[in-house]
This record gives structure tokens, sequence and C-alpha cells, in this order.
């Protein structure tokens, strides 16, 4: 779903609903430093791909039998009205892209379709559940900072002071 450009060279962020808006801001001005666009991508790891388009639509099916299957794979509109309202004053190139499967592979393909300069994440959401989430499914910043060539920049988001204990951190004996 393209705004005003393809995105070729730019500046890929990672999107996901209820993200503090710093990531999306963060990559805006990176691209804006470099005058290149911005890809807005949006990963559902709760389907896996099946095939997509050079029109930016993703056909992807449930990895639960139980959910309904669908033939095309929307953006959610919700965080596409959120991410226009962020970047319209800013005058920027960015486009949307709906992507599925395991988050850092569906990122990195995109960012070698694209031939993305950086990608941008968000660290993870403080918490337990933010903590079991990455235990079991790993750190996306980490998988894609392994498994491909490109920069990965990670966007603190709920960043502690030096003298702070990080949530999953043992507590001092």
């Amino acid at each position: 779903m393209s705004e005003n450009d393809s995105g070729h060279g730019g500046v890929l962020v990672a999107v996901v609903a209820g993200q503090p808006v710093t990531v999306l801001e963060q990559a805006a001005r990176l691209a804006d430093d470099l005058d290149v666009p911005l890809v807005c991508a949006n990963v559902d790891p709760n389907r896996y791909l099946v095939s997509s388009y050079v029109d930016g639509t993703v056909v992807a099916l449930p990895y639960d039998p139980d959910l309904p299957e669908t033939e095309d794979e929307p953006f959610d509109s919700e965080l596409e009205a959120h991410i226009r309202a962020v970047l319209a004053p800013l005058g920027l190139r960015f486009s949307l892209e709906q992507l599925a499967g395991d988050p850092s592979w569906a990122l990195a393909r995109l960012a070698e379709e694209l031939d993305a300069r950086y990608i941008v994440v968000g660290t993870r959401e403080a918490g337990v559940r933010g903590s079991l989430r990455e235990f079991f499914n790993g750190s996306v910043a980490v998988h894609l900072a392994h498994r491909q060539h490109r920069p990965v920049i990670v966007v603190p988001l709920a960043p502690v002071d030096g003298s702070g204990r990080l949530p999953w951190e043992d507590p001092p004996v």
C-alpha cells in the first residue's frame, strides 16, 4: 500500500498496535535525515505467508485451524490511521506493508526485497508477559542482527538507568 514511494533504499520500521510512538518517530527521523522513504511493516505472527504480490497484497493462512481463513491479510486500519497521523505533519515518503509469519524472518525478507538501508525495531515490552514471550520466541532484534546483513537499530522503549534492574534479571541476593 504505497503512499509515495516503493521504499527501495529506505528505512524499514517494524510497527505493532499499541507500540509507543517513539519507534515510529525515530525511524521517521532517520529516513528524513537520509532523505529516503520509510516503510512501515506490521507482522502477524499468528499466520504464515502463502504468497505476496507486487501491489503489497499478502495472502496468509492461520497456523490455528480453528481461526477463519482469509484470502488476503489487510493492514490494521487503526494502526494505519495512527501511522498516518504521526507521519502526515512530517511530509515524509512512506508506505505500509502487511507481513505474516515469524517477525524476524518476514522483516529480513522484506528488507532484502526493498534493499533497505536499515531496519528499525523497538525493544520488547517490559514485564513478565514480555519476558515470557521473548523467552519462548526470542528477541526480534537479536534474530535480525544475527540473520541478515543490514544494520538493525533498536529503539529503547522503557530504558532503565544504570542502577535499576531489568525486569528479567534476578533480584540481588
